[in-house]
């Protein structure tokens, strides 16, 4: 028997082959197979599964993603089989299908989180965060802790040699996304002449190639519930990569407020940030844990600002009328501009590896 247990979102295209499937794997062999639909969007499509011990969560693209998308779903596989038995928060990998004649599309299954996402407690926190305010500074903390224990990770001893090319990884980022800007035909973005050049005319103090996530924030994050604050998984890892992590730490405090005595300036519009820690002690924090300097944090902060405001640029050509893709336009024009503000006015003053006759990577 398959039972689809929530009858508001789309349901598994082929229950029967998947249930199959299970049964191939080893995984709930004989047992009925129950699926409820949590959450998609273009790119993947989420289902829990419980069957027998099994309880797990499918992640798949929906039929209308591209192609390419099927790479993606294999890459996010491999991200996750690599972080096993690594002390970083992430959700079990349990076994991937490539074979599309299952549900049309390849697959994998991950553990279930028990936890809660900040993108689902609607601009407040939930309790006991609400009203523990020396609790809900540990979020903050261990948000950044995520990243630095991701940093640790020896990456070729997990098996992700070949997951990005960490060589010039610097060098590559103006060109890369210039092109990728172009592509989206798009509109003119004032201040994006402006911060390419400064960042073709700076570089990082120093560079440790790691594993990075790509899009770290509180949005893909979970946390377990109660105090004290502890990750449960760092999830979502579309854009993970061997390259710089630091450049996670950039996507989270780039827009870090410096006061959080009140919620004015909160990161991404969907936290909370009063009572958070200052912007300069999770910078500090993630340096203890991680044991990497943050002195140029400016360059990253920079280049965060630049990339992202070019990655939804993407989204929001593309909206046709999606209300919340189409709210990215004024927020690429803001990044935008805040990026070379930033680069007009930080005294940051290191050139690229390229001009100072050094190697440019310490591995």
């Amino acid at each position: 028997m398959n039972e689809t247990t929530d009858k508001s979102g789309p349901t598994i295209p082929g229950a029967e082959t998947l249930t199959a499937w299970l049964d191939a794997e080893g995984l709930g062999v004989g047992a009925p197979l129950e699926h409820r639909y949590i959450s998609g969007g273009s790119q993947n499509d989420i289902y829990e599964l419980r069957r027998g011990d099994l309880h797990c969560a499918l992640r798949i693209p929906p039929p209308t993603a591209p192609v390419s998308r099927d790479e993606g779903i294999l890459r996010e596989w491999k991200i996750l089989a690599g972080l096993r038995g690594t002390d970083v928060p992430h959700t079990e990998a349990i076994a991937a299908c490539t074979d599309t004649s299952v549900l049309g599309r390849t697959f994998y299954l991950m553990g279930f989180v028990d936890g809660w996402s900040p993108m689902e407690t609607g601009h407040a926190w939930p309790a006991p965060f609400d009203a523990d305010l020396h609790a809900r500074r540990g979020l903050a903390f261990q948000l950044v802790e995520g990243i630095a224990l991701l940093s640790k990770v020896d990456w070729r001893a997990q098996g992700l040699e070949g997951l990005g090319r960490p060589e010039g990884f610097h060098e590559r980022q103006v060109d890369r996304w210039t092109s990728f800007l172009a592509r989206a035909n798009g509109r003119e973005l004032p201040g994006f002449d402006e911060t390419s050049a400064w960042l073709r005319a700076h570089g990082p103090i120093d560079y440790v190639p790691g594993l990075m996530h790509g899009d770290y924030q509180f949005a893909n994050v979970m946390f377990k519930h109660g105090t004290p604050a502890r990750l449960a998984a760092i999830v979502d890892w579309e854009m993970g990569t061997v390259g710089d992590p630091k450049l996670d730490l950039g996507w989270v405090v780039h827009s870090w407020p410096e006061d959080t005595d009140d919620s004015e300036g909160s990161v991404g519009g969907y936290v909370d940030m009063t009572n958070m820690p200052t912007r300069a002690e999770v910078l500090g924090h993630y340096a203890d844990a991680s044991g990497r300097q943050v002195d140029d944090i400016d360059y990253y902060c920079i280049l965060a600002k630049w990339k992202l405001a070019i990655v939804l640029e993407q989204g929001y050509q593309r909206a046709d009328g999606n209300e919340k893709l189409e709210a990215f336009g004024p927020l690429v024009l803001d990044l935008m501009k805040a990026a070379a503000d930033l680069a007009a006015t930080t005294n940051y003053a290191e050139p690229p590896f390229t001009d100072r006759g050094t190697g440019h990577a310490r591995h």
